[in-house]
């Protein structure tokens, strides 16, 4: 699923990779189902709705897919630290994971910021 020049959907998917295996570690060693599911979700999600952002056929439907990705994104993150303060992911897990969520919510956001600056002018 690597494209060549889509660096954002290819971390996203680098992120959705981890997510997998770090969830399948949680359930089969922690016996973690109710968390890591959720994180699962929104994790695997930031990656699909930048894909479909990229097949847009709008502009308002390319910001409306980036902002849902955005917010899946703050979501995982979320999960992460939660999972992180039960004590049911390691802090070294937790910091990849996290170090590559934030920096896929930090490009979302200057996407976002830049489209919705554009629609105004």
């Amino acid at each position: 699923m690597k494209l060549p020049n889509n660096p954002l959907q290819n971390k996203s998917y680098d992120l959705a990779l981890l997510i997998v295996k770090f969830s399948k570690k949680l359930m089969a060693e922690k016996k973690e189902y109710v968390l890591s599911k959720q994180m699962l979700r929104s994790g695997t999600s930031v990656g699909a709705n930048i894909v479909e952002a990229n097949g847009a056929i709008s502009k308002a439907d390319f910001s409306a897919k980036m902002s849902i990705a955005y917010k899946e994104c703050l979501e995982t993150k979320y999960w992460l630290h939660l999972l992180k303060d039960s004590n049911d992911l390691d802090l070294e897990d937790f910091n990849v994971l996290f170090e590559k969520a934030d920096e896929i919510g930090r490009i979302l956001f200057s996407i976002l910021k830049t489209t919705r600056i554009n629609k105004q002018s």
